[in-house]
């Protein structure tokens, strides 16, 4: 019982952690241009887990690392990683935090999807009544004016990023049986890498060099350390109902961007979060209901 408490205590610890990177990036996007930022997050995540993997990769056997039948989806896996954290730097730089922490959840519909149509997976009942209400909340959060019907640029951006993150996840799904910690490494370094390229080469790459470190070490908390924490949580509660805790990471962060950057809640938003929370209690008894029958 005490292990299932811990297990729980880092599966909360796993979603706040993440929910720091929107209203953080936010505060960091003033100074450092956002496809330069999304390097430096991934920079951070990879340096700080790799760390981490040095202490244990005496530890693993040769069959948990990854090898070439696995490069395919390695590759997959950081590209995407590429192309979406720079499309939700941009939805956190032209729309607000809360906005874009509650539009994080439409990765579970476009995850769920992806697994569907393109992996053949399994969907029931319950997790299409999520991927209902989920989507009517984010269509709600991507207006900036309801009466208009005019879109907000940030929130098709951050939809962008759901939309790369869910195949990525259905890319690293198909890897998940190695070592984690190779996993998290190559895909923090590599896609890190390949952001900070693409900002050279487009030149958008503008910042303070003093706030750098403090987005190294974003990266390594809202990425590095949130996947570290979630990897314990799965020890002893599995990787279902640790998903199921995770779910609370957008609500985190709609409560540390009130508290952090002292954004409004509007009617709009209240409304969106209404809904959004009815789709996550379906994801979450789901999940929860799937686990218990396994």
């Amino acid at each position: 019982m005490n292990k299932n408490l811990i297990a729980v205590f880092y599966a909360i610890a796993a979603a706040a952690f993440y929910a720091l990177n929107v209203p953080c990036s936010k505060m960091l996007l003033v100074q450092i241009s956002p496809i330069f930022m999304a390097g430096l997050l991934y920079i951070g995540a990879g340096l700080g887990v790799g760390i981490l993997y040095l202490f244990r990769i005496k530890h693993e056997s040769q069959s948990e690392r990854l090898d070439r039948k696995d490069f395919p989806y390695t590759l997959g896996m950081v590209l995407l990683d590429i192309i979406a954290p720079i499309l939700l730097m941009f939805g956190v730089k032209y729309g607000t935090s809360s906005n874009a922490s509650l539009l994080g959840n439409f990765e579970i519909v476009t995850t769920t999807l992806i697994a569907l149509f393109i992996f053949s997976e399994r969907v029931s009942l319950r997790l299409w009544f999520a991927i209902l209400f989920i989507t009517a909340s984010s269509i709600i959060l991507s207006f900036e004016d309801l009466q208009a019907f005019n879109f907000s640029i940030g929130s098709i951006f951050v939809l962008g990023a759901t939309i790369c993150w869910g195949l990525e996840n259905n890319c690293t799904r198909k890897i998940s049986g190695k070592s984690t910690y190779m996993i998290v490494t190559i895909k923090g370094l590599c896609s890190g890498l390949g952001s900070i390229i693409v900002s050279i080469t487009t030149c958008e790459i503008n910042f303070a060099t003093k706030y750098i470190p403090l987005a190294l070490l974003l990266g390594f908390v809202a990425y590095g350390l949130s996947i570290f924490t979630y990897i314990r949580a799965q020890k002893y509660l599995g990787a279902a109902k640790t998903s199921a805790f995770y779910a609370i990471a957008p609500f985190i962060g709609v409560l540390f961007s009130i508290l952090l950057l002292d954004e409004k809640i509007t009617l709009q938003n209240v409304i969106a979060f209404l809904v959004m929370i009815i789709g996550t209690i379906f994801v979450v008894y789901d999940t929860l209901d799937r686990s218990h029958s396994t």
